[in-house]
């Protein structure tokens, strides 16, 4: 069986090792970016099958980054789990667009469990 791609949106580095060595371990290529605004491109050439998006990322955030994202007519069917630390993460993935969403910090469960949700 070929290994599911994720594209992860981050801009702190130290979440963005630690959350691609724990995701390797499960059996995912993963792909990070530290920066929002080349979304579009950034999701043309990894082509990944779920998307972790930030909601502060840079320099466009989040929001904007799914918005343009779910707009986008070969790219709206990528599922994008929402992350943020913000109390209102639900309030902000629903505005975003967002397939789900996972308040920080998360769980290694919770978050290999919702990406199985979204994946299978």
């Amino acid at each position: 069986m070929e290994k599911k791609k994720l594209l992860l949106f981050d801009d702190d580095k130290q979440l963005l090792e630690m959350i691609t060595m724990i995701l390797e371990s499960f059996g995912y290529l993963v792909a990070v970016s530290s920066t929002s605004h080349d979304v579009i491109e950034k999701v043309n050439e990894i082509q990944p099958d779920l998307i972790l998006m930030d909601n502060w990322i840079p320099s466009i955030g989040g929001i904007e980054a799914t918005q343009l994202l779910k707009n986008h007519q070969e790219f709206n069917r990528i599922p994008v789990i929402y992350l943020s630390a913000n109390k209102d993460i639900q309030s902000l993935a629903k505005q975003a667009g967002a397939d789900d969403y996972l308040e920080k910090p998360f769980d290694i469960i919770d978050l290999e469990n919702i990406i199985s949700k979204r994946l299978y």
